[in-house]
């Protein structure tokens, strides 16, 4: 999985999707946890916070607001970086108050300059943070980037599950390979006594995984 040592050159590294049919399951904070995890390992991590209407990676890792890219000697644009993990997020090009309107092609756009326009150096994994949903966003990066794989993240509801298992369809469609589904907020635990209430549902995860013939990575 580790590209050669190019001398600080770019290099394209293996890139994964972390989706979700559905805003609210936690998929941001399963990325940011994913990335640094590996980057603990061993691994050069970038992500990409590809939900440019509400990104929420920068703050999720401990990266300033007011932190503004900069720029690189040989004109890209130059990532944060925290916890071992590089980050390009649209939240570094506007301030927290200010929504980015923008239009699907624009969204195209900056999209593609987040993946080809940063100086992400030498890198081992890229995660891509999608934004929830099946939508243009979804469709322009699994078209237009070699996706080595999607990881599907939902919650034990049972409508969790149905929108998750719609997401998982499309990537499909689009013939991206499942790597597997987390299933987030399976419980919570009682910090006095130590029990977990399952507040949602419990294994509905890794039903819907073994429905439909994909890995079941595990529970949060």
């Amino acid at each position: 999985m580790t590209e050669p040592d190019t001398g600080g050159a770019s290099v394209t590294p293996r890139m994964i999707a972390i989706s979700s049919g559905k805003g609210g399951v936690g998929k941001s904070s399963v990325t940011a946890n994913i990335a640094v995890a590996m980057a603990e390992a061993g691994l050069r991590v970038g992500v990409v916070d590809a939900d440019v209407y509400g990104p929420s990676i920068p703050g999720m890792l401990g990266i300033a607001s007011d932190r503004k890219p900069q720029m690189a000697p040989n004109g890209k644009m130059a990532p944060s970086q925290a916890h071992g993990v590089k980050v390009v997020s649209m939240a570094m090009l506007t301030d927290d108050d200010k929504p980015a309107i923008l239009r699907g092609p624009m969204v195209g756009k900056y999209l593609n300059m987040f993946v080809k326009q940063v100086e992400w150096g030498v890198l081992d994994l890229l995660l891509l943070d999608l934004p929830p949903g099946t939508g243009d966003i979804q469709l322009t990066l699994a078209q237009a980037f070699p996706l080595s794989g999607a990881v599907v993240v939902t919650t034990p509801q049972d409508v969790s599950l149905k929108i998750a298992r719609r997401g998982l369809r499309m990537m499909e469609q689009v013939n991206v390979p499942i790597l597997g589904i987390v299933e987030n907020m399976s419980g919570f635990t009682c910090p006095s006594c130590g029990t977990v209430s399952h507040i949602f549902h419990d294994g509905g995860g890794e039903q819907i995984a073994r429905e439909l013939g994909v890995a079941f990575l595990g529970k949060v």
